[in-house]
């Protein structure tokens, strides 16, 4: 750089070019930004000797069938217990918390082999045999991705689909969840 265009990354007028003040594995434009301070005052822990403040839900949500009234929710490897929100990497605060499903699994429908068998052989000795492909085998596949952020944090969870309710069921926890953040 000449002395006309000066180094606009020089923090003195002095400094060569190439010379910053950052330098290898030195963060830049400020990142990363560090994790934010833990409130000033401690959450409680439901269990931990202090009752779970009774939150009284949305109406119209209830706890689902996973949840034990007063003993807080599971949604995967979230946890909610008291007034905090409890992940692998890490607490979050439970108030103002925003939770996303999504839906990953899909239902395929078949006909398994063994009603193609069974319609050939009774196929030849009366035509009732037919009905045997009517059969057909759902089977679903997949995960349902549930996310949480809250408190400057982020976890995603991956359940999986075991039938086809299992999305509905997994929506009814993350709504309980959204009625208790509020």
């Amino acid at each position: 750089m000449s002395e006309q265009q000066p180094n606009p990354y020089a923090s003195d007028p002095g400094q060569a070019p190439g010379d910053y003040k950052w330098g290898p594995g030195q963060a830049s434009y400020g990142y990363p930004q560090p994790y934010p301070q833990p409130p000033a005052h401690q959450p409680t822990v439901g269990g931990a000797g202090l009752p779970i403040p009774q939150q009284p839900p949305a109406p119209g949500y209830a706890p689902g069938p996973g949840a034990v009234p007063g003993q807080g929710l599971s949604i995967g490897d979230i946890s909610i217990a008291g007034d905090q929100i409890i992940t692998p990497s890490g607490t979050m605060p439970l108030r103002g918390a925003m939770w996303n499903a999504t839906d990953l699994s899909r239902t395929e429908e078949k006909m398994p082999a063994h009603a193609i068998v069974l319609a050939i052989i009774f196929f030849l000795f009366c035509l009732l045999g037919l009905l045997f492909l009517l059969m057909k085998e759902k089977r679903t596949t997949g995960y349902i991705q549930v996310t949480v952020h809250g408190g400057g944090r982020h976890h995603s969870t991956m359940i999986p689909a075991t039938d086809p309710n299992s999305y509905a069921w997994v929506m009814h926890q993350v709504n309980y969840a959204r009625s208790l953040s509020v």
